[in-house]
């Protein structure tokens, strides 16, 4: 299941206590003071796990609590300091706090932050002997730890989004391009969640793909499943718009143009990041010559220029697949020379 928010109320450890005592012995009826102070409480931190991809682990999971501090003991003893509750979250977590709603972290791969420090420990009473105060009766309790409560919402970080309409085929290459099995079938919105792959070029070579579902009209307005999951768009560094050549409903281009008027709708940043287009489903076209024409066709009508790659491929038959994740790995790891950022496609 995908979780991608939690509210969660989460309080730091209690500092222990200082202890009143006084050193007794046979031979020293008149012992000083000997109370040791408290251990601190049990920080509350939250650590980047890169196996997480969700944050289902807060569902039902409302109170998280570090330990307290044990009490300081007699014999100079100080208390032991509480463990620090580790809390596991995906990277990309960012971590409000729900009253004031301020962002307080944005946790990214390989982040450990403090979200609530343990309280500080009491002293004991051999903290205020003294010249002038040889037995001191005196100790302050544990400071209490910080308490927050805290909003969690997940963005997730991948290389490269897929985005297009329902049924355009992006779960079908997620699950080409890379080991993701997300479910398939032959309905709108057959992906209820964002789904994440890597793509294994070769040894040294790998590419994060994220599955952005639900785009329809209207996505950047709550329509459909968009306005849920387009956030998970923002952190990716590249766009493949997946096009149908032969929609059931509008052209090639209108359904291009629909999904960039929700995704310039939804944040300008998200509009300008490098695009790559790909026209799918190839297989379908016995005479690749009807499929060329569709995508001239395409690229006319949107004045595309030489610089603009629009790729043939067919997910379900792996065609033009090797061609489209070179192109997206040069693009992400070098800089090109052109008005789009882009290489230059090949042919079609």
């Amino acid at each position: 299941m995908f979780i991608d928010r939690a509210i969660i109320d989460v309080r730091a450890g209690k500092g222990g206590d200082g202890c009143l005592s006084f050193h007794r012995g046979a031979f020293l009826p008149k012992g000083g003071p000997n109370g040791g102070d408290g251990g601190r409480g049990g920080d509350v931190i939250f650590v980047a796990d890169p196996g997480l991809n969700t944050l289902i682990d807060f569902k039902g999971v409302r109170l998280w609590k570090a330990k307290s501090g044990d009490q300081g003991r007699g014999k100079q003893q100080f208390g032991k300091a509480a463990d620090d509750l580790i809390i596991r979250v995906p990277a990309g977590t960012m971590v409000y706090d729900e009253e004031t709603r301020e962002l307080l972290h944005d946790i990214g791969p390989g982040d450990r932050v403090v979200v609530c420090k343990g309280g500080r420990g009491g002293f004991g009473n051999e903290h205020f002997k003294s010249s002038t105060n040889q037995a001191p009766r005196k100790t302050t309790p544990g400071e209490p730890g910080e308490e927050r409560l805290l909003r969690l919402e997940l963005k997730l970080i991948a290389d490269v989004g897929l985005v297009g309409l329902p049924n355009a085929g992006k779960s079908t290459l997620l699950s080409r391009l890379t080991k993701a099995q997300p479910k398939i079938a032959d309905y709108p919105f057959t992906t209820l969640s964002p789904q994440l792959g890597i793509a294994i070029l070769d040894d040294m070579r790998r590419i994060i793909i994220a599955d952005i579902p639900g785009l329809i009209e209207g996505a950047a307005d709550g329509a459909g499943l968009g306005h849920s999951f387009l956030r998970h768009t923002e952190r990716t560094r590249a766009i493949v718009h997946l096009i149908d050549p032969l929609p059931e409903v509008g052209t090639p281009v209108d359904n291009y143009r629909l999904i960039r008027k929700e995704l310039e709708a939804y944040s300008a940043d998200l509009a300008e990041k490098p695009e790559i287009i790909a026209m799918n489903k190839a297989d379908l076209f016995p005479d690749i010559a009807e499929l060329d024409e569709i995508v001239r066709a395409f690229r006319s009508e949107l004045r595309l220029g030489a610089d603009v790659p629009v790729f043939s491929i067919s997910a379900a038959a792996g065609h033009g697949l090797p061609d489209l994740l070179d192109t997206l790995w040069t693009s992400l790891h070098a800089k090109v020379e052109t008005t789009s950022g882009w290489p230059a496609p090949k042919p079609v």
